[in-house]
């Protein structure tokens, strides 16, 4: 007799992915909003690949992020993030955890607009704060006051990520649980678009 559990699961696995079709799911959001952790979660049940997008800005310019914003600017980084989102998104499915700023840019909102469905993963700024102030490996918070360079950057950022064609809100729970949160959302969109 098979667990009727497995069998609920199993079929939000299948209905996602057939409501992701060919597209890309495009995860965006904040640093430390688990775009990356969900990420590689929510790819394993759909059985696509995953793709942190800053891991592959690292491996292409054989250097950190850190050392991208040091030695070029934020300016500089950008037009590279764009540049390799848009090669990213040329094939698909898959699952692609991108940075912090990269939805921000216009042109690479343009191109996750294009090739994917993109997932915000909204977090409050407790939330965020709890999971990244253990490292310092975050360009953009090593300033005077990081908390309050964080929130400066959810009120800049939030309105231009209220874009993203779904909103999954991100908060202190089992990463298993956001990840199923994502593939309900994908589902929901698909059907509410076939009504």
């Amino acid at each position: 007799m098979s667990d009727p559990l497995l069998t609920v699961a199993d079929s939000l696995k299948d209905r996602a992915r057939a409501a992701l079709g060919s597209r890309n799911l495009v995860l965006v959001g904040l640093m430390g909003a688990g775009k990356s952790s969900v990420g590689r979660i929510v790819a394993s049940q759909l059985g696509i690949p995953f793709i942190d997008s800053d891991h592959e800005i690292e491996r292409v310019s054989r250097m950190t992020i850190a050392e991208l914003f040091a030695a070029y600017g934020e300016e500089e980084f950008r037009a590279l993030e764009t540049r390799v989102m848009k090669r990213l998104l040329k094939s698909g499915p898959r699952v692609v955890s991108t940075g912090g700023g990269a939805f921000i840019n216009d042109r690479t909102r343009r191109h996750i607009k294009k090739d994917g469905l993109s997932i915000w993963l909204k977090a409050d700024l407790d939330v965020l704060w709890e999971r990244v102030n253990k490292r310092d490996t975050r360009p953009l918070l090593k300033t005077e006051n990081p908390k309050q360079t964080l929130e400066n950057l959810m009120n800049a950022r939030y309105p231009i990520y209220a874009q993203a064609d779904l909103t999954v809100i991100s908060r202190d729970v089992r990463k298993e649980i956001m990840a199923d949160e994502v593939l309900k959302a994908v589902v929901e969109q698909k059907e509410s678009a076939a009504s």
